[in-house]
């Protein structure tokens, strides 16, 4: 047994599992919908091909959000550990953990804590194995640090991970989700995620989200649709999820990917239109989708905020903002926020 597996958990959450109905019923409802809207469901991008397609996004030239997040979290992460006196860190989509660490450097270093007082990581994703890899590393990296993985995803499994006892009366939290992900929410389910997040946070708790920024949309577009084709990829690779999960015969090569900036909305939005008239059968579906040359469906959409949007999703979930924490060029930002003391349990407004 490794001398660390006692500073290492990886559970799995109740309802955890892919549910291929849930799937079918959404993928139905979009793909009936006028026009074709498939961005309700952005979970659906994330196979093992998606997932590594994505990280190759985060990484081009184009896309400026994932290296301008980590640089706002070394510079402000002493700064957001100080004032919020986290003891607990909860990431929800950890992923690799990569920029967590700047936030886990500040509260086992700086804060002077040892392996007899640890601080608590508790990552929160779909893989079983990316968590079971990072806690890892990490806990070779930081002997202070206690690691309690959960697998699960946020429509099923978000009430339990936020549900856990305390260590103690008073034990703070911060709860983060990085990389800009609550942008690809649509306004309901984004107003319903974050009333969730805040039902399960008490007085002392507190919420570091990412959040992309509004700017030209010239950047903003070619974030999306880079030269090298990988978010193209990533987009149609959606069609083979459908194809592999659903029966569907879709073919890639008869879409173009597509990526737009709507002013009205402040939000890019990925497309995927159809290069011929086609009709494709989807097999679990019963269906048969009729496409017009040129007609588009909707995958993906990304909403780009300012200080003044951020403040008011917040506040119609029950969070006060108490900063945004940008770069110099205002790309990016992380809002940082904690329950109103006036408010109760969560209920839409």
């Amino acid at each position: 047994m490794s001398r660390n597996a006692d500073r290492t958990t990886v559970r799995t959450l109740d309802n955890a599992s892919e549910d291929l109905q849930q799937m079918a019923d959404d993928v139905r409802a979009g793909l009936l919908s006028d026009p074709k809207d498939l961005s309700p469901w952005p979970k659906y991008f994330y196979d093992a091909e998606g997932s590594e397609l994505f990280e190759e996004i985060t990484v081009l030239p184009e896309y400026y959000q994932t290296r301008t997040e980590l640089s706002i979290l070394r510079e402000r992460a002493p700064e957001i550990v100080a004032l919020t006196r986290c003891q607990e860190l909860i990431e929800l989509g950890s992923g690799s953990a990569s920029k967590t660490r700047t936030l886990l450097d500040a509260m086992t270093v700086e804060q002077g804590r040892s392996v007899q007082d640890p601080a608590r990581y508790v990552p929160f994703d779909v893989s079983e194995s990316t968590l079971q890899g990072s806690a890892e590393r990490l806990v070779e990296e930081y002997p202070a640090l206690e690691i309690q993985g959960y697998v699960g995803d946020f429509d099923h499994s978000l009430e339990r991970l936020l549900a856990r006892p305390r260590s103690v009366n008073g034990f703070r939290r911060l709860v983060v989700f990085l990389g800009g992900t609550i942008g690809n929410f649509t306004p309901e389910k984004r107003r319903e995620f974050l009333g969730r997040l805040r039902s399960g946070l008490e007085e002392g708790d507190h919420l570091l989200v990412g959040v992309d920024l509004v700017e030209d949309p010239r950047v903003l577009e070619a974030a999306y649709d880079d030269a090298a084709g990988v978010t193209a990829r990533f987009n149609k690779n959606l069609l083979s999820v459908l194809n592999r999960k659903l029966g569907g015969e879709f073919e890639p090569d008869l879409f173009d990917h597509r990526a737009t900036y709507n002013p009205e909305e402040s939000r890019v939005e990925m497309w995927l239109d159809s290069k011929v008239a086609q009709r494709v059968p989807v097999v679990a579906l019963d269906l048969e989708v009729p496409f017009e040359p040129g007609e588009g469906m909707k995958t993906e959409i990304s909403t780009k905020f300012t200080h003044e949007s951020v403040a008011e999703a917040f506040d119609e979930a029950g969070l006060q903002l108490l900063g945004l924490y940008t770069d110099e060029e205002n790309l990016f930002g992380l809002a940082l926020g904690e329950p109103l003391s006036d408010t109760g349990p969560y209920s839409p407004r």
